[in-house]
């Protein structure tokens, strides 16, 4: 199963800079070590305030059990408290092996999907056909890498790679649910975590 996690982090004050570079040099070697394990696919940053640290990462494990035993296990949990968000399967999921996106920026969106009430069952499965077959379009395109469902009646969380925020836009605005108004989507530009897996995975 896989999990998207926001790790924020909190240094407390006066820790001498010394002891940061060591938790964070220790995190980083860590880190490697999941990924070799297969527990951590990415790494990313979202847009952070001056001296925030905060991360977001793709993880997998067995079950809930097992994610938390693999955070538990990272040094810099003891300043860090981290907010879970498991994932399942979406039917459009390109499941591409995760990669870096060398020339192109990567965002994730958060998609809330509103049928309008008293829609016939027709018009519906006319509007998911149409979204698939668009999907799998910019999946081909090298637009959509992945696609998961995510907890809530009508929520998919999607990593895509676009070569700005205007082209992700035009992306979203493009999806036939989003044309119809059936759908809302919350977008985060990411740019490189240092200790994202696929940075050396030569993908």
């Amino acid at each position: 199963m896989e999990y998207l996690v926001t790790m924020t982090t909190h240094v407390p004050g006066g820790t001498p800079q010394e002891a940061i570079e060591d938790i964070r040099a220790r995190e980083a070697a860590h880190s490697r070590g999941l990924a070799a394990q297969g527990h951590l696919h990415r790494l990313w940053r979202p847009p952070l305030q001056p001296g925030e640290w905060r991360s977001l990462g793709l993880f997998a494990a067995a079950d809930a059990g097992q994610l938390e035993e693999i955070l538990a296990s990272m040094p810099l949990r003891a300043w860090r408290t981290d907010v879970v968000t498991p994932l399942s399967p979406h039917p459009d999921d390109p499941a591409q092996a995760p990669g870096a996106g060398q020339q192109t920026g990567e965002f994730l969106t958060t998609f809330s999907v509103t049928i309008p009430q008293g829609t016939p069952a027709p018009a519906v499965g006319d509007a998911e056909a149409r979204e698939a077959q668009r999907t799998h379009e910019l999946a081909e395109q090298g637009h959509l890498v992945r696609l998961w469902r995510m907890p809530g009646q009508g929520r998919a969380l999607g990593l895509w790679r676009a070569g700005d925020a205007d082209q992700m836009q035009a992306i979203v605005e493009s999806l036939p649910l989003s044309a119809d108004g059936w759908m809302t989507t919350q977008t985060t530009p990411l740019t490189q975590h240092p200790g994202d897996p696929a940075l050396t995975s030569g993908s």
